[in-house]
């Protein structure tokens, strides 16, 4: 008789271009069976607190098992169902010491060894894995090849951290045992994707729709894994059929989104986002991501409009400041953007790509001075570009400042090499005006 139940993976949306993560989350419970059918050798205390158990009258069950295992220590029925008792009623440490003198009394026993060391798992004892593996080599009472395959689940999920071959061994093993079970072939594949063997996560996850076409964990897995390899026409035919099958969830409605922006779609991306906003309306990165459809749309009222209610919200977000910035940059409200731009650096001094936005926004509301500070503090923290040194040459010419205006139209031209055909013509003769004749 099978004494441990393993509850489903569930695979979390990794989403494409923020930062996020991505994840698993693995329950397990224990339920109680009987490792021996009872027989004329059990105490009547012992069959009355299997009664209780079944009952779920845990408390009155334990007085009757802690008598039981005093008067007769090497019952390793009696210790089993202690500790099935003890964990029930939260007391864990005591439940381990239960199924370990179990085990001491009985070491051949499946259930016993599974129990304990799903136990210790999840306390993070290492000595877990030690009864585990004893598990897979023992026969359950029932149900064997489910018992034998929960074993071998349960070391897979224990050993990803410390030896994620064996891990994705031991799920194939469960597979083997268990082929209509769909966990084996979820965490295999979400432990293939963080190892980015994006092949065999594919597989994985596709062996999952074989048993479960409509399954949405694997529908993520593989949308994740195309994602990650930009393959986002397959994204996007997958991530429709999820919601399809699930329209109320706002994530793929969002990850859609993503996906169709990110292939340019950006007509169809903003109706993702639109309805996953409207299911989730309080979401912050649904909000920006919005935004930003909105800014590569060139729809810049919508898109500054819903920077401002970002802003509203969390009027210290320097990222936020920043598109914000670059809309009204896009609109030609040059005060406005400007105002944007110096607040985004200096909530976040070390943002390179502000500082080039506030020279260009500085340049043309003809602030030559800030202009230039702008640039060159660019250059502190990005790789100098053409449109650097002839932004600061034309804001030291306007200064009349024509040697510093010299030295950047010359380094312009250098780097140039014909990309900017109208500004190299106006420095060529900046320089014929401003540089002395020799």
């Amino acid at each position: 008789m099978a004494a441990i139940k393993q509850l489903a993976i569930c695979v979390l949306l990794i989403l494409l271009g923020t930062a996020a993560s991505a994840a698993q989350s693995t329950g397990q419970t224990i339920r109680h069976h009987r490792v021996a059918e009872q027989d004329s050798s059990f105490p009547p205390e012992l069959v009355q607190a299997e009664t209780d158990i079944e009952k779920k009258d845990y408390a009155s069950a334990e007085p009757l098992l802690k008598k039981v295992v005093e008067a007769t220590p090497a019952n390793y029925q009696a210790w089993f169902d202690l500790g099935f008792v003890l964990n029930a009623l939260g007391n864990t440490q005591d439940a381990i010491s239960a199924y370990r003198k179990s085990v001491d009394a009985k070491p051949d026993v499946f259930e016993s060894n599974l129990n304990l060391g799903l136990m210790l798992a999840k306390n993070g004892d290492a000595e877990a894995e030690k009864y585990l593996r004893a598990a897979t080599t023992l026969k359950p009472t029932a149900n064997i090849d489910e018992g034998h395959a929960r074993a071998w689940l349960s070391l897979a999920h224990l050993l990803e951290t410390s030896n994620s071959d064996e891990a994705i061994d031991a799920y194939k093993l469960a597979s083997a045992l268990q082929p209509k079970d769909l966990e084996p072939h979820l965490s295999a594949g979400l432990l293939l994707e963080k190892q980015k063997r994006f092949a065999d996560a594919e597989g994985e996850y596709r062996q999952a729709l074989a048993i479960d076409s409509n399954s949405a964990d694997a529908l993520t897995g593989l949308a994740n894994i195309y994602m990650q390899g930009n393959r986002y026409a397959d994204a996007a035919e997958v991530l429709y059929k999820l919601v399809a099958l699930h329209p109320n969830d706002s994530a793929a409605h969002m990850q859609l989104g993503r996906v169709l922006a990110a292939s340019g779609k950006e007509e169809e991306a903003e109706g993702e986002l639109q309805t996953a906003l409207k299911l989730s309306p309080n979401d912050v990165a649904l909000k920006r991501e919005l935004a930003d459809v909105y800014t590569n749309e060139k729809k810049y009222p919508q898109a500054e409009a819903q920077y401002k209610a970002l802003l509203q919200s969390n009027p210290n977000d320097a990222e936020t400041h920043y598109g914000l910035g670059t809309v009204l940059l896009k609109e030609k409200k040059f005060p406005d953007a400007q105002q944007e731009f110096l607040t985004t650096v200096k909530l976040k001094p070390d943002f390179g790509a502000a500082y080039g936005d506030l020279a260009v926004a500085a340049n043309e509301n003809k602030n030559y001075e800030l202009a230039i500070r702008a640039t060159d503090a660019r250059a502190k923290f990005l790789p100098e570009i053409p449109v650097s040194y002839f932004l600061r040459a034309t804001a030291y010419d306007h200064l009349r400042a024509y040697k510093q205006a010299a030295e950047n139209y010359h380094k312009f031209l250098e780097v140039a090499q014909g990309a900017y055909p109208d500004q190299e013509w106006q420095a060529r003769h900046r320089l014929i005006a401003i540089e002395p004749k020799k």
